[in-house]
């Protein structure tokens, strides 16, 4: 079975779907490993890494797409300005993908893969069950974004993080809000505890409030049940205009004395909850920062813009898309696993392919398959968006 490792091409893209030591694995397996040449520097891996772990080394994308059995990238497939090709189509016909697809989101691509007869498996669909943790690229991938949210808020912000108390005085700690405690948030509460902030966090889910308390933050509940709180996949649901209203004005009395906001609600398929209303910045202090983790989804703050940082009323309002492509080298090491581990489960002996549909996680994150698309959920999108299935009724109009 031969593996292909792919450069991304996505502007700012930093990270590689793998490193020395897990194409080190996959060669002592019997596996064949293809990374195109350049595809690790970002992650400061070179070419010359690759080849000790076993690796070849290729430097036509085409001749890599074409060979592999397996693709495994970081982000969707997408047109090779230097090919002048698709990424899809210089696959061969029936291999296997694997990387972040956010399919809902991205349905030309995924009714190009199943046109191509590709097998594709978006890492974002993983099942979060206890036998899905090592392949978790989500939470991976939020445990850095988290992190390197407090960091990110830090620089912009003009005054010190911890007490301190010096010959001149005491400097006050700042004080820092957590809106949602997913692992992104769970790991900003405990960066922001590490360098001495004061920190509040806040949850919709009652659950999250032990996990908060533990990292040393006092917690900020909501008066709902939990079964309406979360789904039976432990994500926050998707709740009335009512109670983001609720949501804001609990929100409000801590934001107002606020120096650090970091927002990290999201809803599964759904935009992101308005929790940061132009008013409540107004009332911040100036000098104040807000981090958006969510910008990329809409954002939970009324004034972000993706990809900007903008100065708004006198609070940086910082919306930087792809945070983990910003620490890429630790980044990349924890994907490289993450996806290790879902290949093995593709490939149980470490040679060959067996897709086995009765996988709870192979079925759960399997999109396309055999030229259709077998993911209820995105089925349930491609009809909703009117668009004519099977694929070989669909226009290249929708591509």
């Amino acid at each position: 079975m031969k593996v292909g490792i792919p450069k991304e091409i996505l502007a700012n893209e930093n990270r590689v779907a793998a490193v020395p030591d897990s194409v080190g694995k996959m060669t002592k397996g019997g596996m064949e490993v293809l990374v195109e040449s350049g595809a690790g520097s970002a992650s400061c891996i070179s070419d010359e890494d690759y080849v000790k772990a076993g690796a070849r080394i290729v430097t036509n994308p085409e001749e890599l797409f074409s060979e592999s059995d397996v693709i495994l990238k970081v982000q969707k497939p997408r047109l090779n300005d230097k090919t002048k090709k698709h990424e899809i189509d210089m696959m061969k016909e029936g291999a296997v993908l694997v990387t972040f697809l956010q399919p809902t989101a991205n349905l030309d691509i995924v009714l190009k893969l199943a046109e191509r007869k590709i097998s594709a498996f978006s890492m974002d669909a993983v099942p979060r069950i206890s036998r899905a943790q090592m392949m978790d690229a989500l939470s991976s991938m939020s445990t850095v974004a988290g992190y390197k949210a407090v960091i990110m808020a830090a620089n912009a912000m003009k005054k010190l993080i911890p007490m301190l108390s010096t010959a001149a005085g005491t400097i006050h700690p700042a004080k820092a809000v957590i809106i949602g405690a997913g692992v992104a948030g769970l790991q900003a509460i405990a960066t922001a505890k590490r360098l001495g902030a004061v920190v509040t966090g806040f949850d919709t889910r009652p659950a999250a409030g032990e996990q908060i308390r533990s990292l040393g933050a006092e917690f900020v509940p909501m008066d709902v049940a939990h079964d309406a709180a979360e789904d039976a996949g432990g994500y926050a649901k998707e709740q009335s205009q009512e109670f983001y209203k609720q949501e804001q004005d609990i929100i409000r009395k801590h934001s107002k004395d606020a120096d650090i906001i970091i927002t990290t609600a999201l809803i599964p398929g759904k935009p992101a909850p308005t929790l940061i209303t132009e008013e409540m910045v107004k009332e911040m202090k100036p000098g104040s920062v807000i981090v958006d983790l969510s910008v990329e989804q809409g954002g939970n703050c009324a004034l972000s813009e993706a990809g900007q940082d903008v100065v708004k009323h006198g609070v940086t309002v910082i919306g930087t898309v792809n945070l983990p492509s910003t620490l890429p080298v630790h980044a990349s090491q924890l994907y490289a696993r993450n996806i290790l581990n879902f290949l093995y489960l593709l490939a149980p002996d470490k040679k060959d392919l067996n897709i086995d549909l009765s996988d709870e996680i192979i079925k759960g994150s399997l999109i396309t398959h055999n030229g259709e698309i077998v993911s209820p959920v995105v089925k349930e999108a491609v009809a909703k968006a009117n668009i004519s299935y099977p694929s070989g009724n669909i226009s290249r109009s929708h591509w």
